[in-house]
């Protein structure tokens, strides 16, 4: 890992008045992937939202690979597709596997792209079913389509909102091997919000607990669960009731 992805300061969010991010200081690392885990309603999403600048903070900035963002300016194509995002409930389209993972190129103006394409699919163990309706699909596979969808932009960043939620566990064993290997084959920064605790500790190289819109906690993914500084992680992390 060399650098930062991001720099989070003094960043903060609202909606109808109601403060739900305040997060003072944030630093993500180029080549790491970052767990974000809290309870529901914690501000994980919407941590989310503001570093794929699909909105902008309330206050403060982000610095993202070296460029300040934050002062209320549009964030340029350039930087916002050096980010990508999949979500828990992937939305696909009516079109066949294959042509739904060269969507997202073919937006982009690409020309060739069908090894790509092709690669992609082969890497999440979809090749097979190219040919195939997307919205025929299991839940499991549709995951992996978007993730397939995601990999052939060879974005920097992958920001991944709960992939493997009421995912059978051959499924969630599989997105996890492949969000493992994209990770350390190419070095893409990968921030993972997940409700699971066991899988943040099996994925992440760091974790960071939010709680009230609040980063509590943030260490190295064994020290985080073995011996956490704050009793609210361990109380996190044995299960309890946090809120």
């Amino acid at each position: 890992m060399d650098g930062l992805a991001y720099q989070i300061r003094n960043v903060s969010k609202s909606y109808n008045g109601r403060r739900v991010l305040a997060v003072d200081q944030l630093e993500i690392h180029r080549g790491e992937i970052l767990a974000l885990v809290g309870p529901s309603g914690a501000g994980k999403s919407t941590l989310l939202r503001l570093l794929n600048f699909v909105e902008p903070p309330a206050e403060g900035e982000i610095v993202f690979f070296g460029a300040t963002l934050g002062d209320g300016a549009p964030v340029s194509l350039e930087l916002r597709r050096r980010v990508t995002t999949v979500f828990q409930r992937p939305i696909l389209l009516s079109r066949n596997v294959w042509a739904n993972v060269a969507y997202g190129l073919q937006l982009r103006g690409k020309k060739e792209y069908h090894r790509q394409v092709d690669a992609a699919l082969e890497r999440v163990g979809l090749s097979h079913l190219a040919k195939e309706k997307a919205r025929t699909l299991s839940g499991g596979e549709a995951q992996r389509v978007a993730l397939a969808r995601a990999i052939v932009l060879q974005p920097d960043v992958l920001l991944l909102d709960e992939p493997t939620a009421n995912l059978d566990p051959y499924n969630v064993g599989l997105i996890e091997d492949i969000v493992r290997t994209l990770n350390s084959e190419r070095g893409t920064t990968i921030v993972l919000v997940t409700h699971n605790v066991f899988q943040a500790r099996r994925l992440a190289h760091r974790v960071g607990l939010l709680l009230d819109g609040q980063m509590v906690e943030i260490a190295a993914a064994e020290p985080f669960f073995s011996a956490p500084r704050d009793p609210r992680t361990a109380a996190f992390a044995k299960g309890e009731m946090v809120y």
